[in-house]
């Protein structure tokens, strides 16, 4: 039974976490501390899914910003997703917890195809569930896709892990007064366009009344805080 306040959550981490300050790739040290914070989310009894961005590695829509086409771009930033994912997995095994990579592009020989029943009950036999590949179609990020599979597991809730402690009124880095928000509803969000994911992930959160939580990966401890109900982060729901 899980201790914490959700029994089944849904991470999203991007691409970039887990490259450090190397500004490219995977940086082993950063990897390990991130598998060390999902592994003591884990010892919860938390069920925990994860996806992982590719940004680290290949971003879909700068790319096709230089004339690519998009839908071959984003294929390329789904397959990046699938090395950041493999990576995880391989970490997360040598830290005792027992992972199932689950891709939404075919590809066998490296991961099960995602299909939403099988994904359950990995959550449920107590395996650690990583979704690559985002929804195996162009045009849709990360962020969207970590929405979409969140409504399909039935996740309690979406944690979104950052470099922030909060989402702010206004860029902290442009206005010296920015204020923090600690709760906001999907339409404020929308309205005030504030970028912490695209706009098609909020409205489908919203249009699915789908809890997020944005919190700072960096601070040790927070994935297992927001997960027994600690007030850290921005809270975004109704």
């Amino acid at each position: 039974m899980s201790r914490g306040k959700y029994s089944r959550v849904l991470l999203k981490l991007s691409g970039e976490a887990l490259m450090g300050d190397q500004g490219f790739g995977i940086h082993p040290v950063v990897l390990d501390y991130v598998a060390g914070e999902i592994r003591e989310a884990f010892d919860l009894g938390t069920q925990l899914a994860l996806v992982v961005g590719g940004g680290n590695i290949f971003r879909g829509v700068a790319a096709s910003s230089f004339g690519m086409d998009r839908g071959s771009a984003d294929h390329m930033g789904m397959l990046a997703t699938v090395i950041n994912s493999l990576a995880l997995q391989d970490i997360l095994e040598k830290k005792g917890m027992e992972t199932r990579l689950m891709s939404a592009i075919a590809m066998h020989e490296v991961a099960e195809p995602y299909i939403m029943r099988r994904a359950i009950r990995h959550l449920e036999k107590g395996r650690v569930v990583i979704m690559a590949a985002g929804t195996g179609n162009p045009y849709f990020t990360t962020d969207t896709a970590a929405v979409l599979r969140a409504q399909e597991v039935h996740a309690d809730v979406l944690l979104k892990a950052t470099k922030v402690d909060y989402l702010f009124d206004a860029d902290p880095e442009k206005v010296s007064d920015a204020k923090p928000i600690v709760r906001i509803d999907y339409q404020q969000v929308l309205e005030k366009q504030l970028r912490v994911m695209d706009m098609t992930a909020i409205s489908l959160a919203m249009d699915n009344r789908l809890p997020l939580v944005i919190f700072n990966l960096r601070k040790k401890g927070n994935i297992a805080r927001v997960i027994k109900g600690e007030d850290i982060g921005t809270h975004i729901g109704e």
